[in-house]
């Protein structure tokens, strides 16, 4: 059994390469039961959050993803988000590889966002707003990046000095899409909502920062960020005048604050709820139809998602 470090998982995840093969898993599928939630007390903090993702394709591989969720590590300078990855031969059981599942979080979570954009964002879409700070921004900027050719992506969060780090990570990214961009910060997520053709919004908030007045005919609103019952980052009004796609149905309406809380309050259906990346990759849903409508897709995550990016890296590290 190997160990892959963090550096080795990002160069074994190019962008377009990582959101084609999601497309491939989505549109062929494979087991994934719908996640283990665990909440951890954290002394004086709010709760962690342990989860538990399996997954597998029968004779071929097997992998299962610990991660646990800290709110309080942003205090700390520290990422939200810790994991590893345990891959396994799924025919004999044998342990293959070890690989940080914090970075393979990051690179399939931003390829899951960015392979939905492109069924559902515009394709004239030129500027992307990204709302949050944490690890994931700079990752879903690149993602999106590798979809759609964007003129500028601006940067919102609550904190001006996390968002001047991610303004000048993305200005000095070297990657495929970004590198020459105008990229800078915004003063108010309405002043972005503003101007951008596509939202994409990743925090752990639990009141909705997305107000659905702002929306622009044509955008695409990527939610990302609250992966509990209890958290939101868009409001009622953004589900009403949406057409509404999650990543899983089983996932989506059992976990997403966004689609359960908007289904107690009458804002939403499970039956207004368009497709998944299962209907959209496997040709029996359509994406975007016409250029004024607003779209919206909410991601809780998925363990297929994480076996789809260990499937890259162990072609890649057995290769090598």
């Amino acid at each position: 059994m190997i160990v892959v470090d963090a550096e080795t998982v990002k160069s074994a995840l190019p962008w377009r390469p990582l959101v084609e093969s999601l497309r491939a898993m989505f549109a062929t599928g494979c087991t994934s039961p719908v996640r283990h939630h665990h909440e951890v007390g954290v002394p004086g903090e709010p709760d962690a959050t342990l989860l538990l993702m399996p997954a597998w394709r029968e004779g071929e591989l097997l992998g299962v993803k610990v991660a646990q969720v800290c709110p309080g590590n942003g205090d700390r300078g520290l990422p939200a988000v810790s994991a590893s990855y345990l891959l396994n031969d799924a025919r004999t059981g044998r342990p293959l590889a070890v690989l940080d599942g914090g970075e393979l979080t990051v690179r399939r979570t931003a390829a899951a966002s960015a392979l939905a954009a492109d069924y559902l964002a515009r394709r004239d879409a030129r500027t992307l707003l990204v709302v949050g700070t944490g690890r994931l921004a700079p990752c879903l900027a690149a993602a999106h990046c590798s979809v759609r050719q964007y003129d500028r992506i601006l940067v919102w969060g609550r904190r001006p000095e996390k968002v001047a780090e991610i303004v000048s990570e993305l200005r000095g990214s070297d990657a495929e899409g970004v590198a020459g961009l105008e990229i800078g910060p915004v003063d108010t997520i309405e002043e972005g909502c503003a101007v951008a053709d596509v939202i994409s919004v990743a925090t752990l908030s639990s009141e909705p920062l997305i107000n659905g007045r702002w929306l622009r005919p044509g955008t695409h609103l990527d939610l990302v960020g609250a992966f509990k019952p209890t958290m939101r980052e868009s409001d009622d009004e953004c589900m009403r005048r949406a057409r509404v796609y999650v990543d899983t149905l089983a996932g989506a309406t059992k976990e997403a604050g966004d689609i359960v809380q908007a289904i107690q309050a009458g804002a939403l259906t499970s039956g207004d709820i368009v497709a998944d990346l299962f209907d959209l990759a496997g040709g029996r849903a359509a994406g975007r139809s016409d250029n004024g409508e607003i779209t919206l897709f909410k991601s809780v995550g998925a363990s297929l998602e994480d076996l789809a990016a260990a499937g890259l890296v162990w072609q890649s590290v057995r290769s090598s």
